[in-house]
């Protein structure tokens, strides 16, 4: 079931206005991590102090202007056992897995039809998530690699399947072969927290590999709301599921599913099969709405790749999403709403 919790509130307090980026950074789709699951067991608990700062954040808009807004987090409970993860048995192994349990969805019926039609790719070469009818969830290192933003970004753009084949002269925009075509709509403004910027080099560099990006023009498809991540043991089989445009299948969407091997507060580690192209998924699962006999579909992550991380004194390799936390639910709503009066329980 999808436990409703009463989420903290994020507010402005300050906005400043910073240089214009050069957008020069290259697109890095595979990160090696200085903070892996036994650093992360080690990781101080964040104070009030430390919160407001990693959740202030920075926009830029399609212009190259850009801002800073500085927060405060009211109403919040601060967890006293820091970053505990599940010790469960590790596995060394790559992106791909043993056997290959990807699944391309090539049915245009599937493929425009919910909740695959919520997949969308990103100019830069990532995929996101559709989480309001203006607003796409990506990982922030798929627009930004610490110092600056990467190239391509200046003129980012978000591409939705097309739900019927438009005829154009010159270029072929889709075939029957169940090649998708895209229509391809501009970015207003893009949002990723400080603690992205703080933590590349620093012990906390994932948990904040995350950003939203306004549409410049809403679109009328269905998306999908966001949830708390729950923990493995409240995780129907301990399974998650996510879609995106992974590079080694190009044009295709898609599809894998698989079961989380260890915890942070803040990470996911698991196996799910992928490859470069599908960072910035969203990553969800599907639980019963309290007291009702419904299921209901909710984001409870973000893919942020394939990465190295210390255990046990020696590099093992994962694939990591960041979790959806009672904050970065109420930053991520904030930012689509503008302000927290539908953002108190989540």
């Amino acid at each position: 079931t999808w436990h409703l919790k009463k989420i903290p509130q994020i507010v402005s307090e300050r906005t400043f206005s910073l240089d214009r980026p050069k957008f020069e950074a290259k697109t890095k789709l595979e990160l090696n991590s200085v903070c892996g699951i036994e650093c992360q067991r080690k990781l101080p608990v964040p104070s009030l102090s430390d919160l407001k700062d990693l959740l202030s954040y920075e926009t830029i808009f399609e212009n190259g202007t850009r801002t800073l807004t500085e927060v405060n987090v009211l109403g919040l409970v601060l967890d006293p056992a820091g970053n505990t993860t599940t010790r469960r048995s590790l596995r060394k192994k790559r992106q791909i897995y043993g056997t290959d349990s990807r699944f391309s969805i090539c049915d245009k019926r599937f493929m425009t039809n919910f909740p695959f039609n919520t997949a969308v790719k990103i100019s830069t070469g990532c995929s996101g998530i559709l989480i309001s009818p203006k607003h796409v969830l990506t990982a922030a290192h798929c627009l930004h690699n610490g110092k600056d933003y990467v190239k391509g970004s200046k003129r980012l753009r978000v591409g939705l399947v097309k739900t019927k084949k438009q005829r154009r002269s010159g270029r072929k925009q889709g075939s029957s072969d169940g090649m998708p075509s895209f229509q391809w709509t501009r970015v207003k403004s893009t949002h990723i927290p400080k603690g992205w910027f703080k933590g590349v080099s620093g012990d906390i560099a994932l948990d904040y590999d995350y950003a939203v990006l306004e549409l410049k023009r809403p679109h009328k498809r269905k998306y999908m709301e966001l949830g708390i991540s729950p923990t493995i043991k409240m995780m129907p089989g301990s399974m998650i599921h996510f879609s995106g445009f992974d590079n080694d299948r190009s044009g295709q969407l898609v599809y894998r599913f698989c079961s989380i091997s260890d915890e942070s507060n803040d990470l996911f580690y698991q196996y799910c099969d992928a490859e470069r192209g599908s960072t910035g998924s969203g990553v969800y699962l599907r639980l019963k709405e309290p007291n009702k006999k419904k299921w209901k579909r909710k984001i409870i992550a973000v893919y942020s790749g394939h990465q190295w991380v210390h255990v046990n004194g020696e590099q093992q390799d994962y694939n990591v999403a960041v979790r959806i936390t009672p904050l970065k639910y109420a930053q991520i709503c904030f930012w689509i709403h503008g302000n927290d009066e539908n953002c108190t329980r989540g």
